[in-house]
């Protein structure tokens, strides 16, 4: 018991520990987290292509001012022009040296001084996009104080202008640019994933952490109704699993009902049983005394009295079978059917002259490959049950007939219990082969059909309503030849004869 108490308060602890998941592990939290991650590589890859292009523009311009400029110096004879009025045009553009090419030769218009060599030849109308993007990325982590040779043509001029520029301006605006990117992004990312977060959080989070908090809560207290999911209207996929969800706890608290049910029957008739033993020794004692008495009424009453005692054994029998938790495998051999079903004949004690005709049809030659003992239970049962519903009818002008016949088809062999009772309600057949919710009558519990069911499907067969109307109800039991091996037909034909 202490035991018991000790795991159940593990347990407890356990959901409890669940219920309270930390807000750092929690899904909305990774949620979060992942998705401002996504949001910044997406701007990662934007940004490549966004800071190529401020590059190259930025160098456009100044080779687009620094055109503007050679057009007049090379009207103006830049020659002629003061030193000081020089270095002020190369400081407004931020070069040391401006040049144009026409007709293929190079003219040197102004220079402030000229660097002993040049890092980093540009073209910028031949740079492809792979190597402008891998240029801006070194120039924005390792330039500074390196120094640009860039060239091309300006807008429909044919000549091609040169200038030579330091590029620790670029790198600057190149840094600030990056910057001010990088807090954009960040904002970006952080309000696209709160914006995700609380649409995800309301339309998914929310609805999971209901269902697995009632999973914690129906686990605690399987019994209880109040335990069972809410489900609501909702049409997508989470809707469906809250409907399953509810669907499968209410399909277990059922299946835990019917289990205690069948604990309590259990030891209920354990303790019958207890009992019993006694009771049916005396009986058995009376009924071997009265066996001796030369009254012709007590020798007509024994063999009555017997068969009641045997159909209380196999009433308790039934119950007893139908709990243990697994069937014995099917002993299966060839039997005769006809004998089969005369045994079951005797064994429901149906008088040749009763209100009930018996009527076994099966042809005797008839052959079935099955356990003896588990098809006498299989076909008691359905007969049985076939017996109380007539029973029902008490017009003697009603026709009380019970039949089995048989057929086969190939290697299948298939009996027919047919019998002219009213017929099972509907209740009955939705719940057919199930105990305490399949019996046809008030106060049944079904274990017959469900113990039947369970052995024809040992046998690799099927046991199915074929019809039931008023005044024929017809159940089919269907079972399977055993297989051949081919290993053992293959050995038993090498034996010698």
């Amino acid at each position: 018991m202490d035991n018991r108490m000790a795991d159940k308060a593990t347990i407890d602890a356990g959901a409890d520990s669940l219920h309270a998941v930390p807000r750092g592990r929690g899904l909305s939290a990774k949620l979060l987290v992942l998705t401002a991650i996504f949001v910044l590589l997406a701007e990662i890859l934007i940004f490549l292509p966004s800071i190529s292009n401020f590059r190259l523009r930025w160098l456009e311009e100044r080779l687009g001012t620094a055109a503007a400029v050679s057009v007049l110096l090379v009207q103006d004879d830049a020659a002629h022009l003061p030193r000081e009025v020089q270095n002020e045009v190369l400081m407004s553009i931020g070069a040391k040296a401006v040049a144009v090419r026409d007709g293929g030769v190079s003219r040197l218009l102004v220079v402030s001084e000229m660097p002993p060599h040049v890092d980093e030849h540009i073209d910028l109308a031949n740079t492809r996009p792979l190597t402008a993007m891998g240029d801006a990325l070194d120039t924005l982590i390792f330039g500074g104080d390196r120094t640009l040779r860039v060239f091309g043509h300006v807008g429909e001029s044919d000549k091609e202008f040169e200038l030579i520029i330091p590029d620790q301006r670029l790198h600057k605006a190149m840094l600030a640019y990056s910057r001010n990117v990088g807090i954009l992004a960040m904002l970006i990312a952080l309000s696209t994933a709160i914006l995700v977060f609380y649409t995800i959080d309301r339309m998914m989070i929310r609805p999971i952490r209901a269902m697995t908090r009632s999973m914690l809560d129906f686990s605690q207290a399987p019994d209880d109704p109040a335990r069972i999911i809410t489900t609501g209207a909702r049409v997508d996929e989470i809707g469906v699993a809250e409907r399953e969800l509810a669907g499968m706890q209410q399909r277990l608290q059922r299946t835990l009902g019917e289990q205690k049910h069948l604990a309590d029957l259990g030891l209920a008739v354990s303790k019958i049983n207890h009992d019993m033993r006694n009771i049916l020794a005396s009986a058995q004692l009376m009924s071997d005394r009265l066996g001796e008495v030369k009254d012709p009424t007590a020798q007509s009453l024994v063999p009555r009295l017997v068969r009641a005692l045997n159909r209380a054994v196999s009433y308790s029998e039934g119950v007893i079978n139908y709990g243990r938790t697994q069937e014995a495998p099917p002993s299966r051999r060839h039997l005769r059917l006809r004998q089969t079903v005369e045994d079951v004949q005797g064994m429901l004690g149906i008088e040749p002259d009763g209100s009930v005709e018996f009527e076994n049809v099966v042809d005797a030659n008839f052959e079935i490959d099955a356990d003896s003992e588990q098809l006498v239970r299989v076909l008691t049962n359905l007969c049985r049950n076939s017996l109380q519903a007539m029973a029902s009818d008490t017009e003697s002008a009603i026709v009380k007939r019970l039949t089995i016949s048989a057929e086969r088809n190939g290697s299948v062999s298939r009996i027919l219990v047919i019998d002219t009772g009213p017929g099972l309600p509907q209740k009955a057949r939705e719940n057919l082969f199930s105990a305490f919710r399949g019996s046809a009558r008030s106060g049944g519990t079904g274990l017959g059909l469900a113990i039947a069911h369970e052995l024809v499907r040992a046998h690799g067969g099927t046991l199915e309503l074929v019809e039931s109307i008023g005044g024929r109800t017809v159940f089919a039991i269907t079972i399977p030849d055993q297989p051949v091996r081919l290993d053992e037909a293959r050995n038993s034909l090498r034996r010698p004869a």
